[in-house]
């Protein structure tokens, strides 16, 4: 613990600092969460939130697994959405990753990301209708987007050794290939395998929105209050999760990927004049709308635009800005919590110097909790939440703490494991000897997940939060959709910004441009 209270000053050999860079980095986190909290709406006014709860603890104890018609189909829609959004993204990505380093690529690859796969969802909702294009469609862009960013980082870590030694009449692939990408190549797999295990879950996030996985039949279940069969679906996709190395094993994706194509619902058939108006007149704001409309006359120029300006304005005043604010505020708040649960689940339950056989019960019960609470979507935590303790930030916050809480912790848990070998178990080896070491690479974590967390608040706006999701949904739903595009401009912006601070605070000095590599 005390390479993280204590750091060498540069300013005279011998000198110390109580508060090194990381301390100070954790205390304004604590800080500005703690802030956050307070301005946030935590108000408890849920009244007698124990006859729900206890409803559910019976569901959870007698689920029932027949309730859910065609059951096997909605999982498999899941796995096969998941597939084909992420192969299409691991594809596309791969490609981008290569020009990555030029500034407009990754502008334009930070601005698909940074828009939550459900807002991309609704987006193509409105041209393709109710298709499984919108589904995929909606994971392949942002997916592609991450793809590029984190493959790119990884290419420029790696090693240039082999690639001086190669001899100089070897052309650019075999060179870029062999000095390159197989230096990087397991940890690319292993990125993949992660990525599948979120496409799972966002896959089943778009059943919100009426595409035919398992959260189109979880929502239902939860929301006419049927907890046998919710509790059922719950605990087969927490399943699904759990055994991901157990049935998708590498020579069985291409047999997985012919299923996904040949078993996906029909298309529906795109009319081409509907798609031109979609994008000629319906997301253009009402004053266009009507310019246009006119003919298009020179001279009514400048009415329209001082109509659409005025609009603009009225429309960041009342929503954009109090949005951002709802959500700045529920992700601070959210990120705090986060690094507080990460920081006692760490410790519990790692390997010990001295292994017993009661040693391997709470090992057992951390790596059951972690899978519950990164397998559970944030949407149903925070929906139980919110019937315990009323409609507030509240049940928001201890949603996405809860789940990327549990993400992080599995993250970082195998670093625990690796650096604890060799010393005894408690606080004292896990402070001083382990703490030090694995805390650089949880902050990065930590900060990454801050961005998801961001993103992640559209789905907890569907519930009546009122982040940027809540108004995007409201948009799309009263079928605004010139407000709906800006407020999804806003939220990548917000998420592009975030993204740009959390990487000046982890790395000072370092460029904001992606270097060539």
């Amino acid at each position: 613990m005390n390479k993280l209270l204590f750091e060498s000053s540069s300013q005279a050999p011998g000198s110390w600092t109580f508060a090194g860079r990381w301390t100070r980095l954790t205390l304004a986190l604590w800080l500005l969460s703690a802030l956050a909290f307070l301005v946030a709406d935590t108000e408890v006014i849920a009244l007698e939130p124990w006859n729900e709860l206890g409803r559910m603890l019976a569901g959870l104890l007698a689920p029932d697994f027949f309730a859910t018609e065609q059951l096997f189909d909605a999982l498999w829609q899941t796995v096969s959405f998941a597939l084909l959004g992420v192969s299409g993204g691991l594809l596309l990505g791969s490609g981008l990753a290569l020009v990555y380093h030029h500034p407009l690529i990754a502008a334009a690859c930070a601005f698909v990301r940074a828009i939550h796969e459900l807002f991309w969802a609704l987006l193509f909702l409105q041209i393709f209708g109710l298709s499984p294009l919108t589904g995929v469609m909606a994971l392949i862009l942002p997916y592609a987007g991450t793809f590029a960013r984190v493959f790119h980082d990884m290419l420029c870590r790696a090693p240039r050794v082999t690639d001086s030694t190669l001899p100089a009449g070897v052309d650019g692939i075999s060179r870029y290939v062999f000095g390159k990408v197989v230096h990087v190549l397991p940890e690319m797999r292993a990125y993949v395998r992660y990525r599948f295990e979120c496409g799972l879950r966002s896959s089943a996030v778009l059943g919100f929105i009426g595409m035919p996985t398992l959260g189109f039949h979880l929502e239902s279940a939860f929301r006419q209050g049927h907890y046998p069969e919710g509790m059922a679906l719950l605990l087969l996709f927490v399943l699904l999760i759990g055994t991901i190395s157990l049935w998708c094993r590498r020579w069985l994706v291409p047999l997985y990927l012919l299923l996904a194509v040949y078993t996906l619902p029909p298309l529906a058939q795109v009319d081409g004049s509907l798609l031109w108006r979609f994008v000629s007149q319906d997301i253009w704001p009402a004053s266009v709308q009507q310019w246009l409309l006119a003919g298009a006359s020179l001279s009514q120029v400048p009415a329209a635009l001082w109509q659409t300006c005025d609009w603009l304005w009225r429309l960041l005043q009342q929503q954009a800005l109090p949005g951002i604010g709802s959500t700045l505020v529920l992700a601070l708040a959210a990120l705090g919590m986060t690094h507080v649960l990460v920081m006692l689940l760490l410790p519990w339950g790692r390997k010990t110097r001295e292994p017993r056989r009661w040693d391997r019960v709470p090992r057992a019960l951390r790596w059951l909790g972690l899978l519950l609470m990164r397998a559970i979507p944030e949407y149903v935590f925070a929906f139980v939440f919110m019937l315990l303790l009323g409609p507030s930030m509240l049940p928001a916050m201890l949603a996405l703490a809860l789940h990327n809480g549990g993400l992080i912790a599995f993250l970082t848990a195998r670093a625990v494991d690796r650096e604890g070998k060799g010393l005894p178990a408690g606080l004292d080896g896990f402070g001083y000897r382990i703490l030090p070491v694995i805390y650089p690479g949880f902050m990065a974590l930590l900060f990454y997940r801050f961005e998801v967390i961001l993103r992640e608040t559209a789905i907890l706006g569907m519930l009546g939060i009122a982040t940027l999701g809540f108004y995007i949904d409201s948009n799309f739903a009263e079928i605004r959709f010139a407000g709906a595009l800006v407020l999804m401009i806003c939220t990548a912006l917000l998420n592009i910004g975030v993204d740009i601070l959390a990487r000046r605070l982890l790395t000072p000095g370092r460029s904001l441009l992606p270097e060539r590599c």
